[in-house]
């Protein structure tokens, strides 16, 4: 028998999380580990269960879903996250995959749609509600008018793209110098150089930019 594909499922409605429930209880390929009422349980259940994946309402009491998705980055936790939401905009919806979703269910549809999401997302794909398709679609155009704006993207060396995709991930110049084993000074003369090329300017902005186009870097040589 192959073995279950472990849920934390957070939510602070408890007749809604009641209904996602018995709709994961019907499949005996899932197992729901754990449930929480507020972001900060939900962030304990998975560092504690260790589950596959974790279903996160994106508003929640103390702790929101992307809050927790930052977290779970953060700790590099090693669990997929599914978005639960009433909102259909597309601003939300990017900064949702920007911060590790792997899938994005409405809550009007989640009953329906969260066996499929949870499969899809077991094997290693994205899931979209069926009717935020035109975000993927926008989604996919915005990387790639990214790249086709940003030439000086391609003007990097190897080196220095590995030390703005590390800043994209929120990385320190003294823990981007401890993962690839040079100099915090050869760290800060790349960031510099890289600065430069990007035509930013100011203490913050390279940070900013890194953070902002995550996904259009991981998609760069």
């Amino acid at each position: 028998m192959n073995q279950s594909i472990t849920i934390v499922i957070a939510d602070d409605h408890p007749l809604f999380r009641k209904g996602l429930r018995e709709a994961i209880e019907s499949d005996d390929a899932l197992e729901i580990v754990g449930e929480a009422a507020d972001g900060e349980s939900a962030l304990a259940m998975i560092v504690s269960r260790k589950p596959v994946i974790a279903i996160l309402d994106i508003d929640m009491p103390k702790l929101g879903g992307l809050g927790v998705a930052r977290e779970i980055a953060r700790q590099s936790l090693e669990v997929d996250v599914v978005f639960l939401t009433m909102y259909r905009e597309e601003d939300l919806f990017n900064e949702a995959m920007d911060v590790g979703g792997r899938g994005y269910v409405l809550k009007d549809s989640a009953v329906i749609d969260i066996l499929n999401a949870i499969h899809t997302i077991a094997e290693g794909k994205y899931f979209l509600s069926p009717a935020l398709s035109d975000h993927l679609v926008n989604r996919s155009a915005r990387v790639e008018k990214l790249l086709r704006r940003t030439p000086s993207l391609q003007d990097l060396t190897p080196a220095e793209l590995r030390v703005l995709k590390l800043i994209a991930e929120n990385k320190t110049s003294k823990e981007i110098a401890e993962i690839l084993t040079v100099s915090h000074k050869t760290v800060e003369n790349q960031r510099t150089s890289i600065s430069s090329k990007l035509h930013l300017r100011g203490s913050h902005s390279l940070l900013k930019f890194a953070l902002e186009n995550k996904e259009a870097l991981g998609r760069s040589r």
